[in-house]
């Protein structure tokens, strides 16, 4: 079903899992799967890990220690409808989103079964779009035609994120920075946020590649960017970012 004119869709993209268990995916697996209606309630979550300690005797706990923090989830529903048409839209739908929790043909010949990598996507609307595991797709169908064809489904949807990064360091430990993340402003290019990160607008391209940016020279005012920590970066390919004292040689505090 084509993406309705003036309006952006929201999808679902597959990925081959990462080959030699790297931490990107692998190529797009087939095409997105286009969603045939917006959700219209997205639950994002977010949570930390912490250990609390207990001491005896005392009124008052200790303090509890920070473990890590836990992986991102988000949760929707795929509303799926065909009865203007009849078709078998709806069953070839939820069937491919039901291969979300199956190992992929390619990696169970490579002897490394997994499922794919997925990405939800919307818009410009970049907090909710990341590399994750599908963990659960629950399809209620609600409606059928006289032959038993389903015409109306709803899909849950569990989305859970995969881990892509390496731990960061302690700052007291050596560790450069810590990733953060950039608003794109009217004016804002790669080259210049790499300089004025990194001092080396040469470097662009490490934004590039975090952001999936295809296309550098088209930045939409309102994206959230995700900026590396310089260390990061290969230091073949990006030395100069990867250098300590190129950090904040802007003079600009950052």
């Amino acid at each position: 079903m084509p993406r309705p004119t003036g309006k952006v869709s929201a999808f679902l993209q597959r990925y081959h899992p990462p080959p030699n268990g790297g931490n990107r995916p692998g190529g797009p697996l087939g095409g997105p799967i286009d969603f045939m209606f917006n959700p219209s309630q997205l639950t994002l979550t977010k949570s930390a890990s912490w250990i609390p300690h207990v001491v005896r005797g005392a009124e008052q706990v200790g303090i509890a220690e920070f473990s890590g923090s836990e992986p991102r989830s988000l949760t929707l529903t795929v509303f799926l409808d065909v009865t203007d048409t009849h078709s078998r839209t709806v069953q070839q739908r939820v069937e491919t989103l039901l291969t979300c929790c199956t190992p992929t043909t390619t990696s169970i010949a490579a002897d490394a079964p997994s499922p794919p990598w997925v990405k939800f996507t919307w818009g410009q609307f970049q907090t909710v779009s990341f590399y994750s595991y599908v963990s659960q797709v629950t399809a209620t169908y609600t409606l059928f035609d006289s032959s038993g064809t389903p015409l109306r489904a709803t899909c849950d949807l569990n989305l859970t994120e995969v881990g892509g990064t390496k731990p960061r360091q302690n700052p007291t430990s050596g560790g450069h920075r810590t990733r953060r993340v950039h608003r794109v402003v009217d004016g804002d290019s790669l080259p210049l946020l790499a300089h004025r990160e990194y001092g080396d607008p040469t470097v662009w391209r490490a934004i590039a590649e975090v952001n999936d940016i295809d296309d550098p020279t088209r930045l939409s005012p309102g994206t959230e960017l995700l900026l590396p920590a310089a260390d990061e970066f290969p230091a073949e390919a990006y030395p100069g970012a990867a250098t300590p004292d190129r950090v904040g040689s802007t003079g600009d505090g950052r």
